[in-house]
């Protein structure tokens, strides 16, 4: 994808299709986070990754807009950031068929604008996933990913080392899936598991310029800020460093949960 600002992106393996040029610069002083289909897709608090970043834009003092798009209205094709959560598979492969028939998300993604999907989100945007009885259904092609059913249930505490390219910490975060993905050549693992099970194959996630697919939850930016800040900097360019008491509770956070891993 071609980016909006100033950002580094990361390089990628193999071909990759070609991307329309991004969209008109919003400025710093306003993004627009788009929150898809909450009313289908938002488990274990995946909402969070919204405030989170609304949070950590105004301590910068970024304004933002917030735009929440249940599945009986079109996905708007002008958001900076588009987030998803995790859900069941009925509601999954219903929100995969309104958003392929909707293509707003898609249209965005061409565009250059961000995109966050978080476990069953993740694997919506990947070209295929397993449904209610392991049957393939078609996603949304936007991370070139391919995801079904796996043998084990991954439930609990992960963590996994984040690709150097991308200049984040460690990750910490809680998963739930029996989902197993393979990646295709225009995508690279977001990181490499050291505990839990992620893809299925000692990484978790995946990303390809400025798309990220996680099985995280926590949700997953508040437990990892340096995310966060990473996806703000993909729209606004390079951030300031907070205070660190505005970071001590995120810190606490970490502190807690990769103890909790290691244990």
């Amino acid at each position: 994808m071609t980016p909006r600002h100033r950002a580094p992106e990361p390089a990628q393996p193999g071909p990759e299709r070609a991307r329309r040029p991004g969209r008109r610069r919003r400025g710093p002083s306003s993004l627009r986070l788009v929150w898809v289909y909450p009313d289908l897709l938002s488990t274990y608090g995946d909402r969070g990754n919204l405030l989170v970043l609304q949070r950590r834009a105004r301590l910068r003092g970024i304004a933002t807009e917030a735009v929440t798009v249940n599945a009986d209205k079109p996905v708007p094709r002008g958001g900076d950031i588009y987030l998803m959560g995790g859900g069941e598979d009925l509601p999954q492969i219903l929100a995969a068929r309104r958003l392929r028939a909707d293509g707003g998300l898609n249209a965005a993604a061409e565009a250059g604008a961000v995109v966050l999907a978080v476990c069953a989100g993740y694997q919506v945007i990947g070209a295929e996933f397993g449904g209610s009885e392991g049957e393939p259904v078609p996603g949304l092609g936007i991370l070139d990913i391919r995801s079904g059913r796996g043998e084990r249930r991954g439930v609990g505490e992960i963590v996994a080392d984040v690709d150097p390219e991308l200049g984040v910490p460690r990750l910490t975060g809680f998963e739930n899936h029996q989902g197993v993905t393979r990646l295709g050549r225009g995508a690279r693992p977001l990181a490499r598991v050291t505990a839990g099970v992620g893809n299925g194959d000692g990484t978790e996630g995946a990303y390809a310029g400025k798309v990220v697919g996680t099985y995280l939850h926590g949700p997953v930016l508040v437990r990892n800020p340096g995310l966060a800040d990473l996806l703000l900097s993909w729209v606004a360019g390079p951030l300031a460093a907070l205070p660190g008491a505005d970071e001590e509770w995120a810190r606490r956070l970490r502190e807690e949960r990769l103890a909790a891993a290691a244990g």
